[in-house]
């Protein structure tokens, strides 16, 4: 009997200290839950109050951000249509407002190419400006000449419709010095890295809006100020001008000027031999020793008392000085940074353009300078 007395007496002891434990724990449950919505209620007054003193309101910089990043011309529904069968690309750009993308990759900033540029007689309201350079130190420096004058011009009422300013997300050549990016084992690396560059800016600038795309080297420093309007009154896809430079000349003690891009050029039968011999992934690149193609340079088709407007059919393009119907490029033409039929970069943009059963050709009486170093 002691024994179930014991139990009994144990069992009474732990159903109380249980009872006070649940009641203990309870109680603390809710002073946690007391606490802590006093703080929230705390920290909701100060937030709001915070809010009523503050200069800004979240509904006005909600406001704001409406007012900074919704375009002035977009439909109130967003949707912007249209109708490219309805888009202009003719001979007469200027009197049709046709407008214009200019397009210049660079690594140097001279002032010549921009005072040039300023220069063009075609209204700065139709024109676009884009351009890309590579991200170097060296670059830099052209960058922050370029944000200048870029700050100066659409500061003005005479400014350009848009400029856009990319620097390049690829590799690029180290060393920009001429004979550098001339080299001829440096040929394919600096090509292919051109052509990416190239793609990334018409990719990036191109408008539905777009007529003709003018590409201009960063060191073409002279050019006829009607440039845009003698090029387009051709009325070709895609036209050349001849790109020279000025020089001194020693051994005649005068001023004098001599070709300098010579990847305008015609195709020939000997051209045609060599690509059928090559490896598929080995390019062909105009104007070096390394390899003879005997294809007419429109550089040396020059004549110092030829017609301006005289046409040249061509096979193959340089960049410096080119004039594209927008519609080639929205067709698929771009510049291959890989070996195309032999060709790479503005080389194999012609190719690709006549791929496309696009007219190539070039003036060779129509001159641009650029820039002698």
């Amino acid at each position: 009997m002691a024994l179930s007395h014991y139990k009994r007496c144990l069992e009474k002891h732990l159903l109380k200290s249980n009872r006070k434990i649940g009641l203990l724990a309870f109680i603390a449950l809710a002073l946690l839950f007391v606490l802590w919505s006093t703080r929230e209620d705390s920290v909701r007054n100060t937030i709001a109050e915070n809010r009523k003193n503050s200069k800004y309101s979240y509904t006005t910089n909600r406001d704001s951000l409406k007012k900074n990043w919704v375009p002035k011309n977009l439909p109130k529904d967003h949707i912007s249509t249209y109708d490219l069968n309805k888009l202009k690309t003719t001979s007469d750009p200027l009197n049709n407002k046709e407008k214009i993308l200019i397009l210049t990759p660079m690594a140097n900033f001279h002032e010549e190419y921009w005072n040039n540029l300023l220069a063009l007689d075609y209204p700065k309201s139709l024109i676009e400006l884009g351009f890309i350079l590579p991200r170097t130190s060296e670059v830099d420096k052209a960058l922050k000449k370029l944000q200048s004058k870029v700050k100066q011009v659409q500061s003005t009422t005479d400014k350009y419709s848009k400029i856009t300013i990319l620097r390049q997300d690829n590799d690029s050549q180290d060393s920009q010095l001429e004979k550098d990016r001339h080299a001829w084992d440096v040929q394919r690396e600096r090509r292919s890295q051109m052509a990416t560059a190239r793609n990334s800016l018409l990719f990036s600038t191109i408008g539905p809006f777009t007529s003709w795309v003018l590409w201009l080297d960063s060191d073409i420093v002279e050019t006829p100020h009607t440039l845009i309007q003698d090029l387009a009154k051709h009325d070709k896809p895609v036209i050349a001008a001849n790109c020279y430079q000025r020089y001194y000349d020693e051994n005649l003690k005068k001023d004098s000027i001599r070709p300098y891009d010579f990847n305008n050029w015609a195709e020939s039968d000997e051209g045609l031999r060599l690509a059928a011999t090559l490896p598929e992934d080995q390019i062909i690149v105009e104007g070096y020793q390394e390899i003879v193609t005997y294809r007419p340079l429109m550089a040396h088709f020059y004549n110092q008392n030829g017609d301006p407007a005289e046409e040249m059919a061509l096979d193959g393009v340089g960049g410096t000085c080119l004039l594209v119907n927008a519609d080639v490029h929205r067709d698929g033409a771009m510049f291959p940074n890989f070996p195309f039929y032999h060709l790479i970069e503005t080389e194999g943009f012609a190719k690709m353009c006549k791929r496309l059963g696009y007219e190539v050709v070039g003036l060779p009486n129509y001159l641009v300078y650029h820039y002698n170093e």
